[in-house]
């Protein structure tokens, strides 16, 4: 049987780690045994996330899209752990506005539309393309395997609604790149597959009324609920463990397709 790899003795670094899906898969990638550095903004809970993990896990203030933030947590991640194995994307940011409010007369923010594709496009590439010269100087398993980069992009790349011409643009565009990275870094022995999740019981969906919770959850046809972000972080450690998952997109939505 083909080599199942294990999280035990890995190194990761997750990107948006403080909260989220981003901080269940440091939880989960701590649990099963591996090390983990969080990278999030200066003013997020980074800090106490990591210091209530102890000594398995790290915090690195860092604006992914940052070239100096992210090596010095690239390097953090080296010094204290000795080398980076898993990189998991999970920074992003969003906002709701038409292409054109006739009402208001008022076009979309061209800044706003350009600072969602800067975050979460611009954002996850910096992130991966300097993750991969750290991964490539990893002495390779059986298989030539280095590393895996596992990215987050969501069901509105491909099913958008009303206002979110930037953040579907932008998680369209994570999708997009999935497969030519992929193949870029087949050489090093380096895999990227990326997940599109659907609803997840996230802070900012957490925050809603209970009213607008239960309406969402509603729409989710199996099992008909918000997702929990350890479903996420449970379907990173299955692409980190399967070797023969590489340059895919997967949805994790319960079957849902969003309406207009």
């Amino acid at each position: 049987m083909a080599h199942v790899r294990n999280l035990k003795g890995l190194v990761g670094i997750v990107t948006g780690g403080a909260s989220g899906l981003g901080r269940a898969t440091v939880e989960r990638l701590v649990r099963q045994g591996a090390s983990a550095v969080i990278l999030d903004l200066p003013k997020s809970e980074g800090k106490t996330v990591a210091e209530s993990l102890g000594e398995k896990c790290a915090f690195s203030p860092t604006d992914v899209t940052s070239e100096a933030d992210v090596k010095n947590a690239l390097e953090l991640a080296r010094t204290k752990f000795g080398r980076v194995d898993v990189v998991v994307n999970c920074a992003g940011i969003a906002v709701a506005a038409k292409t054109y409010n006739l009402n208001k007369q008022l076009p979309h923010s061209l800044e706003d539309f350009q600072r969602v594709i800067n975050v979460n496009i611009a954002g996850t590439f910096n992130v991966i393309r300097l993750a991969a010269g750290e991964m490539g100087k990893n002495d390779p398993d059986e298989d030539g395997h280095r590393g895996v980069i596992v990215n987050t992009a969501s069901v509105a790349a491909f099913d958008g609604q009303v206002g979110q011409a930037a953040y579907s643009a932008s998680k369209g565009g994570i999708v997009g790149m999935t497969l030519p990275i992929a193949r870029d870094l087949a050489p090093m022995g380096i895999r990227v597959v990326t997940i599109a999740p659907g609803l997840f019981a996230t802070p900012l969906l957490v925050g809603l009324p209970e009213k607008v919770r239960n309406f969402l959850a509603k729409q989710v046809p199996f099992p008909s609920r918000l997702g929990d972000p350890g479903e996420y972080a449970h379907l990173v450690q299955s692409i980190v463990e399967n070797p023969m998952l590489n340059g895919e997109v997967i949805r994790l939505d319960g079957a849902l397709r969003m309406q207009p």
